[in-house]
């Protein structure tokens, strides 16, 4: 596997045995490449864990499409792409430092995704225009077997909601009738400037996804079945898209975390990394007998 495979691309290949396991390694993995700097977004990794690793669980190597709309939770997918294969050890621990693949905030050249975004609202955008064009084509795959149809998955966080162009391109899918897209909402509760819900009112956040005409499901996003249930009801929906709100934070499942961390940005001192580290492998020990 070269370092510039998507998920999509034909040749990509991997196989899940048990996600709540994955969301243990994306966490640990997730740790590991933030503590050489000492601070970074591994809060966004460890409330998408288990979006992340019921994804992989679901979507078809080398047909279905990802995106991640921002760009600073490309950690998470770059731990599961890591200990899945999809990106060698020498590429994965190259995270964040300067001239890797592996940016801390996602750009064009970022391996793993179809797509990914600096400037934040704008991937479910290109979601959308994938997933049109999908259907334009009357073929999804891109792997010799045209009776497949491709799916989107697009990651989006809950701050991006703030964004006008989201839901412009909500409205715009929902009118073409896009069932093959599918949105994982990571509702967390935090960006840079605080609570999301102390900058803007955005609840019912499922009622209004709903009003926008599309097929809307609100549940525990630390569940890994609730989640995997969630991606096979939307599979199952026709006529209009999907979209799941995941209900996170972003210091859920590490312990050693200070209750106060500033989840958006988390500070990890050496002691503490250890400290995470001892904790997760701790953790991880039970699945591995």
């Amino acid at each position: 596997m070269t370092a510039s495979l998507r998920v999509s691309d034909p040749e990509a290949a991997w196989t899940v045995d048990d996600p709540r396991e994955l969301a243990l390694r994306i966490r640990l993995r997730a740790v590991r490449m933030v503590a050489p700097h000492g601070f970074g977004y591994l809060g966004q990794a460890l409330s998408s864990a288990e979006q992340v690793a019921a994804l992989f669980s679901h979507a078809r190597p080398g047909l279905d499409r990802l995106v991640c709309s921002p760009g600073h939770y490309v950690i998470g997918p770059f731990a599961a792409a890591a200990e899945l294969g999809l990106l060698d050890e020498e590429t994965a621990a190259s995270y964040g430092q300067d001239g890797s693949p592996l940016e801390a905030i996602g750009t064009e050249r970022s391996p793993v995704f179809d797509h990914t975004c600096g400037s934040l609202g704008q991937g479910l955008s290109a979601a959308v225009g994938f997933a049109l064009s999908d259907r334009l084509r009357r073929s999804g795959s891109r792997n010799g077997a045209p009776e497949e149809h491709a799916r989107t998955y697009a990651m989006v966080s809950d701050g991006e909601l703030e964004e006008g162009q989201v839901w412009e391109a909500a409205m715009f899918a929902a009118h073409h009738r896009l069932d093959r897209l599918t949105v994982l909402v990571d509702a967390n509760d935090s960006q840079v400037d605080g609570p999301v819900s102390g900058i803007t009112t955005l609840e019912p956040i499922a009622g209004k996804w709903s009003a926008f005409g599309w097929h809307a499901q609100d549940l525990d996003g630390h569940d890994v079945d609730a989640v995997r249930a969630a991606l096979e009801a939307a599979s199952a929906e026709t006529g209009r898209p999907s979209v799941l709100i995941c209900r996170t934070s972003t210091l859920h499942g590490l312990d050693c975390l200070p209750r106060d961390a500033d989840g958006h940005f988390i500070k990890l001192p050496p002691e503490l990394a250890a400290a995470a580290v001892a904790e997760l492998t701790s953790r991880l020990e039970p699945t591995r007998e």
